[in-house]
């Protein structure tokens, strides 16, 4: 590593020394020999420190003299070479080390560096903003035990012919009705036209062994009861509502047939709903 300090050039900081004048000193009313011809005086100058500059000796361009009230002037002379100084060289950029180097050599450079500190200050900024937009958007979103019942698995081996039984899905009573061939062919001899809410079976069932349909009676909310009614199928003691074997709405005041919801066989006897 350089050196952290060493010899000053030209032009940095310097000693001063000086030598004081009379305050009422001025050489140009300095009183002649005897004998010598007369002098002509020039006119009367301001005391400031830029005419008394002017008029006082030294070299050009250095700093040479102060003034105030109640003090004396003073000439100085700066001398160079005499004062140790830190450099900084080491730590400075090769483009920027030489004095006498034009600022339009190193602009492509610059306006390089530039645009890469730019470019990667936006897109770190839309990387954060996508962050926050993402959690916000997140915390909208149902939780993670409500994403857990969006899909529910049953084993159909569970259910023997003729039976029904019920499942939580998603807080709503599910039902799966293993029907026999009696109750398939008594829904498929329905007229859909004489319905209320006009639907066939096989619009109902993707299989016509299983019925799947939310217990919910479509009139007031109230929960169905299995196996019971005047058709087989449902019957909502509430207000008298009755449901044949396929779920529609056969008697009472239930406006629609009971939901299907989505639902999908899968080949190793699961029946996946949701």
């Amino acid at each position: 590593m350089q050196s952290a300090v060493r010899s000053a050039s030209v032009g940095q900081l310097t000693r001063a020394s000086y030598l004081a004048i009379p305050a009422s000193g001025n050489a140009s009313q300095i009183a002649p020999a005897a004998g010598a011809a007369p002098v002509v005086q020039k006119p009367a100058t301001p005391l400031t420190s830029f005419s008394m500059g002017k008029l006082l000796p030294g070299r050009e361009g250095q700093m040479r003299v102060s003034s105030g009230m109640s003090i004396s002037m003073q000439v100085r002379s700066l001398h160079a070479g005499n004062v140790d100084v830190p450099d900084f060289s080491y730590y400075r950029r090769s483009s920027t080390k030489d004095p006498t180097s034009q600022n339009r050599s190193t602009a492509e450079n610059r306006q390089g560096f530039s645009y890469v500190l730019a470019g990667g200050l936006g897109v770190l900024g839309a990387y954060s903003a996508k962050s926050v937009v993402n959690q916000f958007l997140s915390s909208w979103s149902a939780s993670q035990d409500v994403l857990a019942l969006a899909k529910i698995e049953i084993k159909l081996a569970d259910i023997p012919e003729g039976k029904n039984m019920t499942f939580k899905w998603r807080g709503k009573p599910l039902f799966i009705r293993h029907r026999t061939a009696e109750e398939i062919e008594q829904c498929e001899a329905v007229d859909p036209a004489s319905l209320r809410d006009p639907q066939s079976d096989s619009e109902r069932v993707k299989n016509p062994e299983w019925l799947v349909i939310l217990g919910v009676c479509t009139h007031l909310g109230c929960v169905p009861i299995a196996n019971a009614g005047e058709f087989g199928g449902y019957y909502c003691p509430c207000h008298g509502s009755h449901y044949d074997a396929s779920g529609r709405i056969r008697k009472g005041p239930a406006p629609l047939n009971l939901e299907v919801p989505e639902h999908e066989f899968m080949e190793d006897g699961l029946l996946i709903v949701g």
